[in-house]
């Protein structure tokens, strides 16, 4: 169940900055952790912008075939070299950014750790980069599931890397801001937030701000 206007969110990896946006105009986020797992999401995947323009980088996981997992029980293939692969894509994408050699160091160390659970590490990264930000919402998470929630906003399903998901977000407008390959494909919107991060870096949050609606 929920409580009050708290905003609802899925766990994410390495959100797009729509989805980071809801930490500035709600006081109260809540995350799901009472779903089942959904494939071809940002709950295991995020997109920067590499040299070949929209990048995927997907977290694996271990497939129960035929089954529906709740989400809090989704482990991350570790015998997967994906830790590696991710992180020098994002090195490839971001290595003459404003901003990488000043956040690089700490995001490296994520990729040293491993995590047996998607959504432990979602939540490690996620705390990670609000902090960052300097966004002290007050974030926690279900204590069980509501399909059609009427009193909270809900973003479970509707930030989603598929437009056939989406839905017109109201109280999201992106603004351009610099990257790194803008003048091969020109600016691309809501990419994941570190995109915004190595390139703007402590203007990130300004940026955010103005997104909002």
């Amino acid at each position: 169940m929920t409580s009050g206007s708290h905003l609802l969110l899925s766990t994410a990896y390495l959100p797009p900055v729509q989805y980071i946006s809801k930490f500035l105009s709600e006081n109260k986020v809540l995350i799901e952790i009472h779903e089942n797992y959904q494939k071809q999401s940002y709950r295991n995947r995020c997109y920067i912008y590499g040299a070949n323009g929209r990048q995927c980088l997907v977290i694996p996981i271990v497939k129960a075939h035929g089954e529906k997992t709740p989400i809090t029980r989704v482990e991350i293939d570790n015998q997967s070299p994906w830790q590696k692969i991710h992180i020098k894509s994002i090195q490839s994408a971001y290595l003459n950014s404003p901003f990488y050699e000043f956040y690089a160091d700490e995001f490296n160390r994520f990729y040293t750790q491993k995590s047996a659970l998607l959504i432990d590490w979602n939540s490690a990264f996620l705390k990670y980069i609000l902090k960052l930000l300097n966004l002290e919402t007050d974030i926690k998470t279900t204590t069980g599931f509501e399909k059609a929630p009427v009193a909270s906003p809900d973003y479970r399903q509707t930030i989603h890397p598929k437009p056939a998901h989406q839905m017109p977000d109201k109280n999201f407008l992106p603004v351009p801001y610099i990257q790194v390959f803008r003048d091969r494909y020109g600016f691309i919107p809501n990419l994941s937030i570190i995109d915004l991060l190595f390139n703007e870096g402590q203007n990130a949050r300004e940026i955010l701000v103005k997104s909002i609606r």
